[in-house]
């Protein structure tokens, strides 16, 4: 393709502001009933009776939703299954030879673990955990990276009536004590250790610090990852795993029948009081919701390669690494590593090798692709993917259009999800055969999902303008309530907008949003990320959309800092693309660019050039440290960054501007 024929492509995306699914997509899509929306305003709540139907019930539930204790919604009443037999018993006739999982490890070793041989080690490490005391309703904690072993856990415990409580690896060891004594866990599935950018990390000693502190005792199986580069030897009161697997060998176990609202698993999430909130899922209200949205949002069939780029410890990794894809009978993409080890074009050679179907990864991560350059897609052949996504925070118009334009060569819908840890799953975005796309948002409320943007008195805006984001109706996919905590949970979700008194409640995600005249919602990130300059409420999203909108920036983080006169001024940190100069003239164009799209209220105090920001492992912006150097103040705890050294290049930055 010439120079020039490439310019011309470039200028006409970024002219665009709506694009429909592509015909081959449509064509082929698991949900294209444009009536479906109707269908679940006629028939609500019955119309959740599809998501349910994805599954197999060993008892039929009575009814499909249960309100007469608001907001302790029950779903499914009477209903009874197992989510492990149906993430893979029932797969064993027609795909107990295909991959479920495709496991790439950080060095380039590979697994593959066809159905068959999943149901095997899965039954094989439930019959090691029961013999390890491991009884019904026993919560078991796993802190553990990137490796199969993590969902043969998690489904070994489902299959055996035990929730789990999956910390990610990249926490403290004060973490992981603090989320084992909350969920009264005496049982840990850890690693020896793992790899980051080809050196191994002892993970061991992390484990059994945080073990020191837990009530009680703890019964620990560890998985030998590292092999002779492990840094320690299993120790009293520590099993390893695949000598465990090793004797249970050929062991079956039967799938413990569970109640559709038993707990499925516990997954902690910060909460703005410093203590973690231990959101509680359920078994047939969550396995159907995940199911469901993967099945209808991200198009997923059994003959796919899909890959999910997240991390299992976090929720997206729960619902659509694991949960989703497995209950649909597909294939399941792992990866262990980092997007640019050994070279930046590590995904796109994953993709390429696997012939993945379909990606769902983040904005962090499109950000960082696009400051490289698509001469690293360029060298692969990407021409198997048939839908993209994105999660985890909103994507601006240009990255998506990058995303769009580069990775799904215009072919490849792409989903733009909202959702969180306490929703299970996707709340809203488009179907990817039914709705115009729109960049920079995420689209509308899904099929019986009720959503709205509200003023501060409940009231709903006006098209256009900022408001609070929230959910009128329930879901199967929702947080039952806060492990032992029902009280904050009722504080945290649905207390600001409820009124009891008139039947009403409204859960409350704590985001800020704006809605177009078409139903479309705009997230704007959450509502404590809203900057009060001059008596003016700022969406830092809003702010940051426009400043990568500038030809030359990669990527941004804005945060607000104290100012005698304005009470708080923007604060804008900047990564240029390769070859953008970090002028006094670039930075006034971001400024001019800013104060266009949002007034000269919005105008940054200061336009800091930075070649990293400070990102915990999971790849989100630490902000919080960005506001610390903004205001001078001493800086807070960097054991989460997976780069901290970037904040003292940063301060050093600040005090020389």
């Amino acid at each position: 393709m010439s120079d020039d024929t490439e310019v011309h492509l470039e200028a006409r995306l970024a002219e665009q502001d709506e694009f429909e699914p592509p015909e081959s997509f449509v064509e082929q899509a698991n949900v294209t009933d444009p009536g479906i929306e109707d269908e679940f305003e006629d028939n609500w709540p019955e119309a959740w009776e599809r998501a349910a139907d994805l599954l197999d019930w060993e008892t039929d539930y009575d009814e499909v939703l249960v309100d007469d204790n608001e907001p302790f919604y029950e779903w499914f009443v009477g209903g009874e299954l197992n989510a492990s037999a149906n993430c893979l018993d029932r797969h064993l006739d027609d795909r107990g030879d295909e991959p479920a999982i495709e496991w790439i490890g950080e060095l380039g070793e590979t697994r593959t673990y066809t159905y068959e041989e999943l149901h095997r080690e899965v039954n094989e490490f439930a019959a090691a955990l029961r013999d390890q005391g491991v009884t019904e309703d026993d919560v078991v904690a796993m802190y553990m990276p990137m490796i199969p072993e993590l969902p043969i856990a998690m489904l070994a415990c489902a299959r055996i009536g035990a929730p789990h409580a999956v910390v990610f690896a990249g926490f403290s060891a004060d973490a992981l004590a603090e989320r084992m004594n909350a969920s009264d866990s005496e049982h840990l599935v850890t690693v020896d250790g793992y790899y980051r950018r080809g050196d191994p990390l002892d993970h061991l000693s992390k484990a059994r610090e945080g073990r020191e502190q837990v009530d009680g005792d703890v019964t620990t199986v560890v998985v030998d990852r590292l092999g002779e580069e492990s840094p320690a030897d299993v120790a009293g009161g520590e099993h390893v795993y695949g000598d465990l697997v090793e004797e249970h060998a050929g062991a079956t176990v039967e799938p413990v029948t569970r109640d559709a609202e038993d707990m499925l698993f516990l997954m902690y999430t910060s909460g703005t009081t410093g203590k973690p909130k231990g959101v509680k899922h359920t078994t047939g209200g969550y396995l159907s919701y995940v199911t469901w949205t993967s099945h209808a949002v991200l198009d997923v069939k059994p003959e796919d390669t899909y890959w999910c780029s997240a991390d299992i410890g976090w929720i997206t990794g729960h619902s659509y690494i694991v949960y989703g894809p497995l209950a649909l009978g597909t294939t399941s993409v792992m990866y262990e590593g980092t997007p640019d080890y050994p070279d930046k074009d590590r995904l796109w050679e994953i993709v390429d090798d696997y012939d993945v179907t379909q990606l769902y990864t983040a904005p962090t991560a499109i950000r960082a692709f696009m400051k490289w350059g698509p001469e690293y897609p360029d060298r692969h052949d990407l021409s198997s993917l048939r839908l993209l996504g994105t999660v985890g925070e909103p994507i601006n118009p240009r990255a998506w259009k990058w995303y769009y334009r580069h990775i799904g060569n215009e072919e490849c819908p792409i989903v733009d999800t909202w959702w969180q840890t306490e929703t299970g799953g996707m709340m809203i975005t488009t179907l990817p055969a039914l709705n115009t796309m729109k960049p920079g948002s995420a689209g509308p409320p899904l099929p019986g999902i009720s959503a709205d943007v509200i003023d501060p008195s409940g009231d709903p805006v006006e098209a256009g303008r900022a408001g609070h984001l929230v959910v009128n109706k329930p879901w199967p996919g929702m947080l039952r309530t806060l492990y032992k905590n029902d009280e904050r949970f009722i504080n945290e979700y649905w207390d600001e907008y409820s009124n009891p008194e008139r039947d009403q409640w409204v859960y409350f995600p704590e985001d800020g949003a704006k809605i177009d005249d078409d139903g479309y919602i705009t997230v704007l990130g959450r509502v404590d990320d809203v900057l009060n300059v001059s008596g003016h409420r700022l969406g830092t999203m809003e702010i940051e959309s426009a400043t990568v909108g500038v030809e030359g920036v990669a990527e941004a983080a804005v945060v607000g800092g104290d100012h005698e006169i304005k009470g708080e001024a923007v604060y804008a940190y900047v990564i240029t693309e390769d070859g953008q100069e970090e002028s006094e003239a670039f930075r006034e164009e971001i400024i001019a660019a800013v104060e266009d799209a949002i007034g000269p209220i919005a105008r940054p105090e200061q336009v800091i050039f930075t070649p990293e920001l400070p990102k915990t492992r999971s790849g989100k912006i630490m902000r919080r440290l960005l506001e610390d150097i903004a205001n001078g103040d001493e800086l807070g705890n960097t054991s989460t960054l997976r780069n901290p050294d970037v904040v003292h290049d940063i301060q050093q930055k600040v005090s020389s501007e």
